[in-house]
């Protein structure tokens, strides 16, 4: 229960007793951790291939993401990325980065002077309302399709985000049993939109549901409609989830550290149009700020796999067929890397200072070339959105506290964390 709830306080001391590799029991699971820039290293780029996701704990997903790019691996996984490329794409991203400044401004509208506002909350409706135009073009206003499926795509993920023996449960009323029909209704509505874009595709592709289904393999070619399927769910799944997280958290620190936050609001108020400040680098302070708040809070934190062949690691050896995972978040708190690694430092990543970092010591969107496929396109939304909140509004922390955390089905706050609003 404790590995379930708070990590860090179990494994921590682990790898401090035992050092970059050591294994736990979890219930009738053995699961071995390996910490630090060589682990990642090797689990992610030099020996990669050995190193499955599908067979490791990524598969619990495979009843809601289908074969996505978390699930799959091998050739059908490269085919596969290479075709969502574009999608992704400097273009693609600069046409979206409006409709993102757009969709926050809506989303900000009611936020009055000296309020109160659950920034958790709002991270979580925001980037899901951005998700569902970026991805599938559906508008969350309407009441039929938009919000039907963002309903249902919340409903099915709130199973993952429940405690280890609830999800253990089945049969009627169960968390598993409102997933699964949560993404019965889902998949009808991504269906008859893809059928929608084939029979009528549009003439300029802008959502990523267009891009698929008018995509070819290099090798010839088009996506099936079930394969279109698992791609877009598994994109809303790590898009929505991982930007809620990133956002409420970064807003919050801002909140907790306020002389980093006025130098970031000064910074946007200088910066002009916050979409082509963004595009081009024009937010330094705010991206440092951003990257700090992935360093203490990767989303994805833990990378589970299962190693197809034996090996060897700083004398262990690990048989065939072990769950092994590496840690972002475990390596990001070694304070041989990050010194006072509880401390949120934004000047840890100005230029000097980065460029000591070894490879492999800072991973939150992993690395190699499994790298997360959307990393730039998370990096300028998360920019975008915050910029245009602190254009307008000074957030103030009621509690100096740092969050609390829960670690599935990425890492984020545990509960609510509420902020004041006074005018930028």
């Amino acid at each position: 229960m404790r590995l379930a709830r708070d990590p860090l306080s179990v494994l921590m001391p682990l790898y401090e007793r035992f050092g970059p590799i050591f294994s736990i029991r979890a219930l009738h699971v053995v699961e071995t951790f390996m910490v630090g820039p060589e682990a990642n290293r090797l689990i992610t780029v030099t020996d990669r291939g050995n190193f499955g996701w599908r067979d490791g704990e990524m598969g619990e997903l495979i009843p809601l993401l289908g074969d996505g790019l978390l699930t799959t691996d091998g050739a059908y996984h490269d085919r596969a990325r290479e075709i969502l490329m574009p999608a992704f794409g400097a273009e693609r991203i600069a046409a979206a980065v409006e409709s993102i400044e757009n969709e926050t401004r809506r989303s900000i509208s009611g936020w009055r002077q000296g309020g109160l506002v659950d920034i958790n909350r709002w991270s979580r409706t925001t980037a899901l309302r951005i998700a569902m135009r970026a991805l599938l073009g559906l508008d969350p206003d309407d009441q039929g399709a938009g919000a039907t499926a963002t309903r249902h795509f919340e409903r099915a993920l709130r199973y993952y985000g429940s405690d280890f023996h609830v999800r253990l449960l089945r049969g009627p009323g169960t968390p598993w049993s409102r997933t699964l029909s949560s993404k019965r209704a889902l998949d009808r509505i991504v269906y008859r939109e893809i059928a929608a874009r084939r029979s009528q595709p549009p003439d300029d592709p802008s959502d990523v549901l267009a891009i698929l289904t008018a995509a070819e393999s290099p090798t010839g070619g088009r996506l099936s409609d079930l394969e279109i399927r698992d791609h877009l769910v598994t994109l809303l799944f790590a898009g929505h989830d991982t930007m809620t997280s990133t956002l409420s958290l970064l807003l919050y620190e801002l909140a907790r550290h306020p002389a980093e936050r006025d130098r970031v609001i000064d910074e946007v108020a200088d910066a002009g149009s916050i979409p082509a400040a963004a595009l081009e680098g024009r937010l330094p302070a705010l991206l440092r700020c951003l990257e700090e708040t992935l360093r203490l809070y990767p989303p994805g934190w833990v990378g589970p796999r299962r190693n197809l062949r034996e090996f060897e690691f700083e004398g262990v050896r690990v048989a065939a067929g072990s769950a092994v995972n590496y840690s972002s978040l475990m390596t990001h708190r070694l304070p041989e890397l990050f010194p006072e690694p509880e401390r949120f430092l934004p000047e840890r990543f100005l230029p000097s200072a980065r460029a000591k970092l070894p490879p492999g010591a800072y991973i939150p969107f992993g690395a190699g070339p499994r790298i997360c496929i959307g990393k730039r396109f998370a990096l300028i939304e998360a920019q975008v959105v915050a910029a245009t909140v602190l254009r307008r509004f000074r957030p103030e922390a009621l509690d100096s506290r740092p969050p609390q955390l829960r670690p599935m089905p990425t890492l984020g706050p545990r509960e609510g964390l509420r902020l004041r609003l006074t005018r930028s």
